[in-house]
Parts: C-alpha cells; sequence; structure tokens
C-alpha cells in the first residue's frame, strides 16, 4: 500500500457534480469512483459487462440524487452515501435475479447480498477507494518529474525497496534516491489535498 496519507472527497467536486454541464467534473469523478464501483461489483459475482451495467447504474443514480444529497456531515460522508448506493443497487439486481430463478424452476439460486452491509465490505471500499485515489493523483503529477526521480520515488514509497537497492538500481547515491522520493511525495500530497479536501458537499 502506498505511505502517501489520502483525503477525502473535496467539496468543490460534489459542488460541481450539480451542475450536469460540468463534464471536467464528471470525468474527474468517474475516473475516481467508477473503477471501484466495478471492482465491488466483481467482487459479488458479476461477469464483466454486468458489472459494467451496474456502474453505469450507479453512476446514474449519482447524476439523479447529487441535487438532493445532504451537506450535514452528521449525515455521513459522501463516500459513504455512495458505498450505500452501490450496495442498494447489487443487492436490488440480486433481489430481481433470485425471483426470476425461482419462477423459472430454476433450482439454482445464487448467494445474495445481506440488505444492509456489513463492516468488513465497507472497510474494503474504502481500501478499494483510497488505491484508487493515489492512482490517479499519481498520474497527474508523473510528468512533472524524471523518470530517474520518479523510479526513486516508485521503488521506495510503493515497491518498498531499501534507498541503497533503488540506488543501486538506479545509479544514484542513496541521499539523492531519498531527494527525489521526497520531491515526488510532497507534490502527490499536494496534488490529492486538491483533490479530496473533505468527504461532504
Amino acid at each position: 500500500m502506498p505511505m502517501v496519507d489520502i483525503p477525502t472527497t473535496r467539496p468543490s467536486l460534489l459542488a460541481r457534480l450539480r451542475d450536469a454541464g460540468d463534464h471536467d467534473a464528471w470525468g474527474d469523478f468517474v475516473s475516481l469512483y467508477a473503477p471501484v464501483i466495478y471492482r465491488f461489483a466483481r467482487r459479488h459475482g458479476l461477469q464483466d459487462a454486468d458489472a459494467a451495467d451496474l456502474t453505469q447504474d450507479v453512476l446514474r443514480g449519482v447524476a439523479g440524487g447529487i441535487d438532493r444529497l445532504d451537506p450535514d456531515p452528521r449525515r455521513g460522508r459522501f463516500r459513504g452515501w455512495l458505498f450505500t448506493l452501490a450496495h442498494r443497487r447489487l443487492y436490488d439486481l440480486q433481489r430481481r435475479r433470485r425471483r426470476e430463478a425461482a419462477g423459472s424452476g430454476d433450482p439454482e439460486v445464487t448467494r445474495t447480498l445481506h440488505e444492509q452491509p456489513d463492516r468488513a465490505e465497507e472497510e474494503r471500499w474504502e481500501r478499494d477507494l483510497e488505491r484508487e485515489r493515489f492512482h490517479y493523483a499519481a498520474e497527474k503529477v508523473r510528468p512533472d518529474f524524471s523518470e530517474t526521480t520518479w523510479q526513486a520515488f516508485w521503488r521506495t514509497a510503493v515497491e518498498g525497496q531499501s534507498g541503497r537497492e533503488a540506488a543501486g538500481a538506479l545509479g544514484l547515491s542513496v541521499a539523492a534516491v531519498y531527494l527525489a522520493r521526497g520531491r515526488v511525495m510532497v507534490r502527490l500530497k499536494e496534488q490529492i489535498a486538491r483533490m479530496t479536501a473533505e468527504d461532504r458537499p
């Protein structure tokens, strides 16, 4: 897991999502959240096409519900709301499939979600989301650095190599590796902070 603190969803993005014509905001939102929703669906047994359909269904649900999202932080964070929405849509899909299977006389009924998600599932969702945010931010800042600088960061902060191992592979001094790593981490944290200040509208 990357050694970077991951803040939460920035309010400016959530506010901008209320404007259906803000294509940049929706592009950012889909890039961050669609892979998390898709992995959630696949983890619960949906095939690729069905998982993609569920992802689109959840994103449509966000588009339809963002205007009614309560900005009161006591009611919970946006990503918790999104997790609940994804869970509910998947639960509804599985319940429909169970009914159809029972109506067709097919004895094979797939295991379904409980109506209320369990804490372990929500924790997996949170880990997926943090991973996606990290990789999204990394893509944004990587062009700002030379390949050697980036590799010094990636090998030590993400892959877990020691400074000495990375230095040997990259032809740098150990000090230069840690200096490069520090420079990238500062920019990465700045990018993540801009992206994700608070997890509420």
